[in-house]
């Protein structure tokens, strides 16, 4: 099953990553553009999680480096199977891409979730330096207090063949995505025009789109259970670290972010923006990124 492509402002060139998961293949769709040095770009994940959102900190980035920018397994234009989307899933697929497509340490600039799994595997020296922007691990069931178990139950509502589907649907009408995006990932609400909303829409509605995000809104995709296990990960790295702290995150997003910048290897800088920072203001943050990559 491969998903139909949506627009990215990228113009890069497309290639599928063949991908297997518990004898499950996946096409994991991915766009590269520049030369030079590879840098990868993760973006968060969501439940409108699309490569687009690194389209402005790519551009930037091309005219210095190769940029390689994916959607994730389940979201974007990669295949969106009905798996037990989980935090291993990840993590093993993380690290056998970045295995075939580079060949040796590489760059990396990860938004939102991503930012706990390109941690986690800081330990193989397989990053040579890392830029996380608006950092989060905890998904938003979980910051909203919801008990594991609500959090398991409405998981598994929401893979449900019918009411999974029904519920689904009134959780991604475009209102529903405009009221999402001006409380917590925009913080310009006239950036939120009907073909920006329309075309964010357009990517719930393809096959399969339910299960990824689901797993990631219920908190099923969390890397980790706490703080301190999350920040523990930032302790195993060889490579630089930049956080880049979105100024107007909801609090709890914001605290977790402040905790990350005051670690003493992590060199903190911020930037306007919410939790959609890396998009809304990408060619701000790719101006607070550049030096940092081509710094010694």
């Amino acid at each position: 099953m491969t998903t139909l492509a949506t627009p990215t402002g990228l113009n890069g060139e497309i290639a599928t990553f063949q991908w297997q998961w518990r004898n499950q293949p996946l096409a994991i769709t991915f766009e590269t553009l520049g030369a030079g040095r590879p840098v990868l770009l993760l973006p968060a994940f969501s439940t409108v999680s699309t490569r687009a959102e690194m389209a402005a900190i790519a551009q930037k980035l091309a005219p210095h480096y190769q940029v390689t920018v994916l959607d994730w397994p389940g979201f974007g234009d990669s295949d969106r199977p009905r798996l037990d989307y989980q935090p291993a899933l990840y993590r093993q697929f993380l690290q056998d891409f970045v295995a075939a497509q580079f060949s040796e340490p590489t760059a990396v600039i990860a938004a939102g979730h991503a930012a706990g799994y390109v941690m986690g595997l800081a330990p193989k020296n397989i990053w040579s330096k890392i830029v996380l922007t608006a950092p989060t691990w905890r998904g938003p069931l979980a910051v909203m207090g919801a008990p594991e178990g609500v959090r398991s139950g409405v998981r598994a509502l929401v893979r449900s063949p019918l009411l999974g589907q029904a519920l689904y649907g009134l959780n991604t009408r475009p209102n529903f995505l405009k009221w999402m995006y001006r409380r917590h990932v925009f913080a310009d609400a006239a950036k939120l025009t009907p073909d920006y909303i329309a075309q964010r829409y357009q990517g719930t509605q393809q096959p399969g789109a339910r299960y990824a995000p689901a797993a990631f809104v219920t908190g099923g995709l969390d890397p980790a259970q706490t703080r301190a296990d999350f920040l523990a990960f930032f302790e195993g790295s060889a490579a630089p670290v930049m956080v880049v702290v979105a100024e107007q995150a909801p609090p709890s997003s914001l605290a977790e972010m402040e905790a990350m910048a005051d670690l003493p290897q992590v060199q903190a800088v911020r930037s306007p923006g919410s939790l959609g920072m890396t998009e809304e203001y990408g060619n701000e943050v790719a101006g607070k990124i550049l030096p940092f990559l081509q710094s010694a």
